[in-house]
């Protein structure tokens, strides 16, 4: 039965605009795979994928099937040919997406996936931890595509200032690791770039990890589980450290990278001694990084 009625398409009843209507939430396997820098990141991920499209003022609703059926094409032929990354497939998906959608101007997608790669205790043992990978796509029609890829990543902080508190207290040599209390930091790290830009998680993940005043780790035996704390404590940072050590990293890595990539690198430690949290963020590009560095080196 042939139906004629589409309500979407109907006239709205105001006169305002939306800037984003669609789904969220929508759960699929992604295949996934990269080559060289980036071969460990290969395999099926477990994606949670939000899609969206403007809608204009004299349209009364948004084809929100059309949104899912971009999807499951996507994710259907990356099984058959994995896509390169999830931020790639994120751009690809906003091209499609104002294909489908002839009254939109913008396309915006997103996609949070656990991502499981193999590591390394202090003494040398396997394990297997776990990261969130962030990506997402905008476009305009009529413009240019950007893409974004991020990690989050956990980790621990111990505190300088307590730490130095102690070492007064106690009358403490500075040589040995003094107690301070401890956090457990969660780090994110964003890089917005043209669709023609590529950077590989993996890289991004290994420079948070280095921000920490440890990583840390899903099991730990005794003997690893003691030298995390000795790290820590040989190492102790602010969150506001951990920010501004990933943007230290970030600056000497990446000197291909063009200066327009804009960067956002959040920092929150959740205290063990307080009832609050600590945060610290910087959102920036890659040039104004750069000249900053320079700056710093010339004083």
């Amino acid at each position: 039965m042939a139906l004629k009625c589409d309500v979407q398409y109907r006239k709205g009843d105001t006169w305002s605009k939306l800037t984003k209507v669609g789904v969220t939430g929508v759960r699929k396997p992604v295949v996934v795979k990269r080559n060289g820098a980036g071969s460990a990141l290969n395999g099926a991920l477990n994606c949670s994928i939000d899609i969206f499209v403007d809608l204009p003022a004299e349209q009364k609703g948004s084809h929100l099937s059309r949104n899912v059926e971009v999807l499951s094409d996507i994710v259907e032929e990356s099984i058959k040919v994995p896509v390169t990354g999830l931020e790639n497939m994120a751009s690809g998906m906003c091209k499609k997406l104002l294909v489908h959608h002839e009254y939109a101007r913008t396309a915006n997608v997103d996609i949070r996936a656990e991502y499981f790669r193999e590591s390394i205790t202090p003494n040398g043992r396997g394990t297997l931890e776990m990261y969130r990978l962030l990506a997402s796509g905008s476009a305009v029609r009529g413009g240019g595509i950007r893409k974004t890829i991020g990690v989050e990543v956990i980790g621990m902080t111990a505190c300088p200032c307590a730490q130095q508190t102690v070492s007064e207290m106690l009358s403490c040599a500075e040589a040995v690791p003094v107690m301070s209390h401890n956090q457990r930091n969660v780090c994110t790290a964003m890089f917005s770039m043209d669709d023609s830009v590529d950077v590989e998680a993996d890289e991004i993940i290994d420079l948070v990890q280095g921000a920490f005043s440890s990583p840390t780790y899903e099991l730990l035996k005794r003997d690893d589980e003691g030298q995390v704390v000795i790290n820590a404590h040989n190492n102790p940072r602010f969150v506001e450290d951990v920010v501004r050590k990933v943007l230290e990293s970030i600056v000497e890595k990446y000197d291909k990278l063009p200066d327009d990539v804009e960067i956002t690198v959040k920092s929150e430690s959740e205290e063990s001694i307080h009832k609050h949290n600590a945060f610290a963020e910087r959102t920036t590009t890659l040039g104004e990084l750069r000249e900053e560095y320079k700056n710093t080196l010339t004083r």
